[in-house]
């Protein structure tokens, strides 16, 4: 089941400046396990030292946020849509 990971501007470097990834997955959690095996350095930037999603990184399942879904748990289908997005702050 392909499903494609939108990856922000700031963690493109990690992933041979890749805009897009495909992976295979059918939860948010099974994609952040591939991207932990894959894109070592674009885990790292999404998920901290226990595994869990960094305070200030939100990741959609197409337009949904996962904390409004099921977390990790999250279901993904064949034509998803992971996007990582940090957040931006400043004055």
């Amino acid at each position: 089941m392909s499903i494609t990971i939108n990856v922000p501007g700031a963690l493109r470097d990690r992933c041979d400046g890749a805009s897009v990834l495909q992976i295979s997955a059918a939860s948010v959690r099974a994609a952040l396990d591939q991207l932990q095996q894959r894109y070592p350095g674009v885990y790292q930037g999404v998920c901290d030292e226990t595994g869990r999603v960094r305070r200030h990184v939100n990741l959609f399942v197409n337009s949904a946020n996962i904390r409004d879904l099921n977390g990790l748990d999250s279901p993904l289908a064949p034509g998803d849509s992971l996007t990582i997005l940090p957040a931006v702050s400043g004055g």
